[in-house]
């Protein structure tokens, strides 16, 4: 065992994205359960940090995404507690969850991204000077939701709409037809990537959780350069944004240029045995377990460098 501490798993919570939270909380708490650590499921829909007391957690593994989990709003909760976590810092998680954040630090970093235009108005959408079609999503939310890709102005309405549901922002970006290409990174070194195909017409929710739905391609079949220069740009934004712990970017390439663009990196990304940072690990050796010990390994090394 990697450590003897008692170990929270902390998922669920109160976000669009609760289902999947709680699927990744069981399958880690299940896999460490099994293999005989001190592990307890906590559900962030209750008393946090009252449960976090109660429970006397020595150490948080959290697997809460979208909303106030994923946006560094429980980091800085176990800050104020001393509870060491895993993943990434308060900035670091509040910097990649805020879509037009990111995007503007990658832009000054010379990374290439989609164009897009940002929308903080219902009343007031003018449309972006780019072509159709768009893609439509909210400015803080993951696991595809809200995300629409629209052909025409009537469309792109509707889904505007619909997406400010989510959001307080909302983000057009130009579509790009191109091979959609997923990097995990942990400690700050790239275990590898996957090309996802759909069936569908982009990689949404549908495509993501309903089996079938989706070919997953390890290692993805690009030119090695191209691959290898993806790894570069997923690293390179991995340390702009100073995550830590495990992380997964995803790009795209696109299919007539070859030209890399850099889409989002995830903090928290899904961890049960299906999702894609484990397929991705296996390329580097992982199993799912091993991938989990890991994790929390880069969780103690962190809470070491914070006592120097």
């Amino acid at each position: 065992m990697v450590t003897t501490k008692k170990i929270g798993i902390i998922a669920g919570g109160k976000s669009s994205e609760r289902e999947i939270s709680l699927k990744s909380g069981n399958a880690v708490y299940n896999a460490l359960k099994k293999k005989g650590y001190n592990v307890v499921f906590i559900d962030a829909a209750e008393d946090l940090p009252i449960l976090l007391q109660k429970e006397s957690i020595e150490i948080a593994f959290i697997l809460l995404h979208g909303g106030w989990g994923e946006d560094g709003s429980v980091q800085g909760l176990l800050n104020i507690m001393g509870i060491p976590y895993t993943g990434s810092d308060v900035l670091a998680s509040a910097l990649s969850m805020d879509k037009e954040a990111s995007k503007k630090i990658f832009l000054s970093e010379g990374i290439k991204i989609p164009p897009f235009k940002v929308y903080r108005d219902i009343n007031k959408i003018i449309m972006p000077g780019f072509p159709f079609p768009w893609v439509i999503k909210p400015s803080n939310q993951g696991s595809s939701i809200g995300v629409s890709i629209v052909d025409n102005k009537t469309d792109a309405l509707q889904a505007i709409k619909d997406a400010f549901n989510y959001s307080k922002k909302v983000i057009i970006e130009q579509y790009i037809k191109a091979k959609e290409l997923h990097i995990g990174i942990l400690g700050g070194k790239v275990l590898g990537g996957v090309e996802v195909k759909p069936k569908r017409r982009f990689y949404d929710y549908v495509a993501k959780y309903s089996s079938g739905q989706t070919e997953y391609i390890i290692p993805p079949k690009i030119e090695d350069f191209i691959y290898k220069k993806a790894k570069e740009i997923a690293l390179k934004a991995y340390n702009i944004l100073g995550c830590s712990g495990a992380t997964r970017v995803d790009l795209l390439v696109d299919k007539k240029t070859n030209e890399i663009y850099l889409l989002e990196v995830n903090t928290i990304p899904g961890m049960t045995e299906t999702s894609l940072l484990p397929k991705i690990a296996t390329e580097s050796g992982y199993n799912f377990l091993s991938l989990i010990e890991s994790i929390l390994l880069e969780a103690l090394k962190n809470e070491k460098k914070e006592k120097k």
